[in-house]
C-alpha cells in the first residue's frame, strides 16, 4: 500500500511542541489543506494529536506511542497523522474538545481523534497507552482496528454517520444562539447585576471550608474567576462567607505547593484536596490572573501577605519568561533533568529518566542541608515541610508552608522576627542553589492572548506596588504591537516565535490585548495604548461580531457558507465556536462584551455598548442557568446594567499620591482615565486619536483652578468635580452604603 504521507513535515514548524514531534518515526502533517487533501487522495481517515509542549500526558504518549516504529508504521500506512499545538490553534482545539466533551463527558490533552477526510471527528479520546489497561484499549490496537472499520463499505457508513451526528451536536453547541425575531429582540431582557449574587451563592456551595478552593476530592484548579466574584460580593453585601471563600481559597493556594514557595510563581494545578503537589508545569496565563485577585485580596483586607504573593508572581513572570525586548513566553515545561544529587536514584531498569517531573522544584533534607547551614537549615526544612520520605516521588519533597512564623520562634526559642529574618536568607540561598540546576524547557512562543492578560496583570498592579510594573506592562504591549500588529491593515496575528508569526488573531487574542491596553493608559496616562485598544475593538466589532445572531464569534465569518462539503484545513473547521465558559483563562466573549463597555465612554455614538448589550441579553438564558460557569459573561452583564465604576481625572499627571490611593483601595472594574487638564491639552489628544469630538467620559471635564480633578461616576451618575481625591471616594462610598 502506498502510504498517504511520504515524511514527518514537523520539522518547517516553528511550534516548539511540533518540534518536540519532528523526530518521530509517525509522518505527523501541520493542519492544514494539504493534509486532508491528502487524505481524500488516499481515502484514509486522518488522526489529530492536539496538545502543547508542557503536557505532561502528551510527553507520556509521546514516549509509549509515537516514538515506536511498529505504532509508527500503522499511522503512516493507515493514517493521514496530523499535529496541533492547541496554543497555536485554540479554534481546532474547541471544536474537538466540544466532541470530546459531549461524546465521553470529559476532555483533556493529548487529545486524539479519528476523522473522515472531511476533518468530521468518528472516534474520540485522550491518552491512551500503548498496552490495554484499565478498560482502555491500546492505542495501535484501536489503531488497527479502526483502520479495519473504515476499509469495511459498511463500517465506514456507520462512521461517517456518527462523524455527522457529533459534529451536528458540537456545531449546535458552539454556534448556540437563541432563535428570535425582532419581537423577540426587542422584548428580550438582559441579565442584571443579581447575577452576581447569584454565582456567588453558588461558588460558596462549592467551597472547600478546610483546605479552600471548589470541590472537595481530586485535583484542584485555580479558579480567578470565582476569588474575584466572591470579592465584588463581598463588596457589594458584606457577605462574610464571600469573603472567607476568597480568602480562605488564596490562603490554601499560597501555602500549598501549587505556588513555588522557593521562586514564586504559580504550577498549573494541584493534584490533591490539600493543594500539596502540583502538575509542575508554570502557565504565562494563570501566573497573570492570580495576581490580579491576589492584589484585591490585599485591597480587601489589608493583609500584605496578598501583596507579597502577588510580587513575586509578576516577578517570576519578570525573570523567567520575558523576552528581552518585553513580550513574554508562554511555558515552562513540567520535567526537567534531575540534580546531581538526585542522579543515582535509578529506575527499575537501571537509569534515571532524561527529563523528570518536578526536578527542578523538589527538595531532600540532605539537599537542604549542603546549602544551609544550622539553625538555618532546620528552620528551613520545618518552615517548608522537607523531611525524609517526602510527599513526592523518589523520597523528595514538594515545598509547602508547613509551619508559621510563630510556631518556628516557639519551637526554637528565638525571636519572631530573627526567625523571619533567617527564613528569607534561607530562601534566598535554596533559590540560588536551585538556579544551578537543569532548567525545565521553555516554549518561547509569544501569544497575543496570554500577553494582553499579562499587561493586564502589570498594568493593575502599578498602584499598589510601584511604577515599574507599568513600565513592564508598556513594554510587552509594545512588543506585541511591533511584532504582532499591522497598523496598516488592521490585522493582528496570533503568535510570534523567533521572529516567524503566525496568524491571524482570534477573539481572545483581540479582546484581551485590547484589554490589556487600555488598563495600560489607565495606568500610565498616555493615550496611545487607548488608541490601540479602540483600533482591537474595532476589529472585534468589524470581523468577529455577528449583529444578525446577536453574538461575538471566536473565529472570523468564513469566506463562503459550509455546503456541508468544504474541506477541512485552515479556514473551514466544521463550527464557528463561541467561548462562552471562563476555563484556563477568561471567555473571551465575556472579555469581549465588558472590554467594549469599558471602551464606550470614549466613543460618542455608542455603537461598543449596543454590540456588549446584544451580547449578553442573545445569552441571557444561559447566563442565568449558570451563572458559575460563566464569570466574565456576568461581569459584562454587570457592567451593561449598572455602567461600572468610572474615574475621569484631569491633570498634566496624576498625582502619585492619587495613583497610590487608587492603586490600595477596592474599586472592582473600576476605569480609570486620565485626560488633560484643560481643553487645549484635551483637543491635542482628540488629534492624536483621531476624534471628531471629546467622548462622554472627558467631554466638560476641565481640571478645577489648575489643580488635579477627579470626576468619579458610579450607576451612571458623578460626583462633583473634586480636587481632594478622597473626598470624591467618600462620595462613591456612600453612594454604594460602605461604611
Amino acid at each position: 500500500m502506498t502510504q498517504p504521507t511520504e515524511r514527518n513535515r514537523l520539522d518547517g514548524e516553528a511550534s516548539p511542541y511540533l518540534q518536540q514531534h519532528a523526530d518521530n518515526p509517525v509522518h505527523w502533517q501541520p493542519w492544514g489543506d494539504e493534509a486532508f487533501e491528502r487524505a481524500r487522495e488516499h481515502d484514509v481517515p486522518v488522526f489529530v494529536s492536539i496538545g502543547y509542549s508542557s503536557c505532561h500526558w502528551c510527553h507520556v504518549m509521546a514516549e509509549e506511542s509515537f516514538e515506536d516504529e511498529g505504532v509508527a508504521e500503522v499511522l503512516n500506512e493507515e493514517f493521514v497523522p496530523v499535529k496541533v499545538d492547541r496554543e497555536e490553534r485554540p479554534d481546532v482545539d474547541s471544536t474537538f474538545m466540544t466532541v470530546s466533551q459531549l461524546v465521553t463527558g470529559g476532555g483533556g490533552w493529548p487529545l486524539s481523534a479519528w476523522c473522515t477526510p472531511e476533518g468530521k471527528p468518528f472516534y474520540v479520546g485522550t491518552y491512551f497507552p500503548p498496552e490495554p489497561r484499565r478498560n482502555q484499549p491500546g492505542f495501535r490496537d484501536l489503531c488497527e482496528r479502526i483502520a479495519d472499520s473504515w476499509a469495511d463499505p459498511e463500517q465506514r457508513e456507520e462512521m461517517k454517520r456518527r462523524a455527522e451526528q457529533w459534529t451536528t451536536s458540537a456545531r449546535d453547541e458552539l454556534e448556540s444562539v437563541p432563535e428570535r425575531d425582532d419581537h423577540d429582540a426587542s422584548d428580550a431582557e438582559a441579565p442584571g447585576a443579581d447575577l452576581l449574587d447569584e454565582a456567588a451563592a453558588a461558588a460558596i456551595r462549592g467551597y472547600d471550608d478546610e483546605y479552600g478552593g471548589f470541590g472537595s476530592g481530586g485535583a484542584k484548579f485555580p479558579m480567578p474567576g470565582r476569588i474575584d466574584l466572591l470579592l465584588r460580593a463581598y463588596g457589594r453585601s458584606g457577605r462574610d462567607a464571600a469573603l472567607a471563600a476568597a480568602t480562605g481559597t488564596l490562603d490554601g493556594m499560597a501555602r500549598g505547593g501549587m505556588y513555588d514557595q522557593i521562586g514564586g510563581g504559580f504550577h498549573r494545578y494541584a493534584t490533591d484536596r490539600r493543594w500539596t503537589v502540583p502538575h509542575f508545569e508554570k502557565m504565562l496565563y494563570d501566573n497573570a490572573e492570580l495576581p490580579l485577585v491576589y492584589l484585591d485580596g490585599y485591597r480587601v483586607t489589608g493583609d500584605p501577605a496578598y501583596a507579597r504573593v502577588a510580587s513575586e508572581t509578576l516577578g517570576f513572570l519578570d525573570r523567567e519568561l520575558r523576552h528581552e525586548a518585553g513580550g513574554f513566553f508562554s511555558t515552562l515545561d513540567a520535567r526537567s533533568a534531575p540534580p546531581e544529587s538526585r542522579r543515582g536514584d535509578a529506575g527499575d531498569d537501571g537509569h534515571v529518566a532524561e527529563d523528570v517531573e518536578g526536578a527542578f522544584y523538589v527538595w531532600t533534607p540532605a539537599e537542604v542541608d549542603a546549602v544551609l547551614d544550622e539553625p538555618a537549615a532546620s528552620l528551613a526544612k520545618e518552615r517548608y515541610g522537607i523531611e525524609s520520605g517526602g510527599n513526592f516521588e523518589r523520597g523528595t519533597t514538594v515545598p509547602t508552608v508547613a509551619a508559621s512564623v510563630a510556631e518556628l520562634a516557639d519551637e526554637h526559642d528565638l525571636a519572631v522576627d530573627e526567625v523571619r529574618e533567617r527564613l528569607t536568607e534561607a530562601r534566598v540561598a535554596l533559590f540560588e542553589a536551585r538556579e544551578s540546576r537543569p532548567r525545565p524547557a521553555r516554549d518561547e512562543k509569544v501569544l497575543a492572548a496570554w500577553n494582553g492578560r499579562a499587561v493586564s496583570a502589570f498594568a493593575s498592579a502599578a498602584g499598589a506596588l510601584g511604577e515599574e510594573y507599568a513600565e513592564i506592562a508598556r513594554e510587552a504591549l509594545d512588543f506585541c504591537r511591533d511584532r504582532l500588529y499591522d497598523a496598516d491593515s488592521g490585522e493582528l496575528a496570533r503568535r510570534w516565535l523567533g521572529g516567524d508569526v503566525r496568524g491571524p488573531g482570534y477573539l481572545d487574542d483581540h479582546a484581551f490585548l485590547a484589554r490589556g491596553a487600555l488598563d495600560v493608559y489607565a495606568a500610565t496616562g498616555d493615550p496611545e495604548p487607548l488608541g490601540f485598544a479602540l483600533e482591537l475593538a474595532e476589529t472585534i466589532v468589524d470581523e468577529f461580531h455577528d449583529p444578525d445572531d446577536g453574538t461575538i464569534y471566536f473565529t472570523r465569518d468564513p469566506e463562503a457558507e459550509d455546503d456541508g462539503e468544504t474541506p477541512a484545513g485552515d479556514d473551514a473547521l466544521f463550527a464557528r465556536p463561541q467561548e462562552f465558559t471562563d476555563r484556563s483563562t477568561p471567555s473571551s466573549l465575556g472579555v469581549a462584551a465588558e472590554t467594549l463597555m469599558l471602551l464606550d465612554g470614549f466613543r460618542t455614538d455608542r455603537d461598543f455598548a449596543a454590540v456588549a448589550e446584544a451580547v449578553v441579553t442573545t445569552h441571557a438564558d444561559r447566563i442565568r442557568a449558570s451563572p458559575l460557569e460563566h464569570v466574565s459573561l456576568v461581569r459584562a452583564a454587570e457592567r451593561v446594567e449598572t455602567g461600572g465604576i468610572e474615574a475621569t481625572i484631569a491633570a498634566d499627571a496624576v498625582p502619585d499620591a492619587w495613583r497610590e490611593t487608587l492603586g490600595e483601595r477596592y474599586l472592582p472594574g473600576a476605569l480609570v482615565a486620565p485626560r488633560p487638564p484643560t481643553e487645549a491639552g484635551l483637543d491635542e489628544w482628540l488629534d492624536r486619536l483621531g476624534m471628531d469630538e471629546a467622548p462622554p467620559i472627558w467631554a466638560g471635564r476641565d481640571a478645577v483652578d489648575g489643580e488635579p480633578t477627579a470626576y468619579v461616576c458610579e450607576g451612571r451618575t458623578c460626583s462633583p468635580p473634586e480636587t481632594d481625591l478622597d473626598a470624591a471616594l467618600t462620595w462613591l462610598a456612600e453612594r454604594r452604603g460602605e461604611p
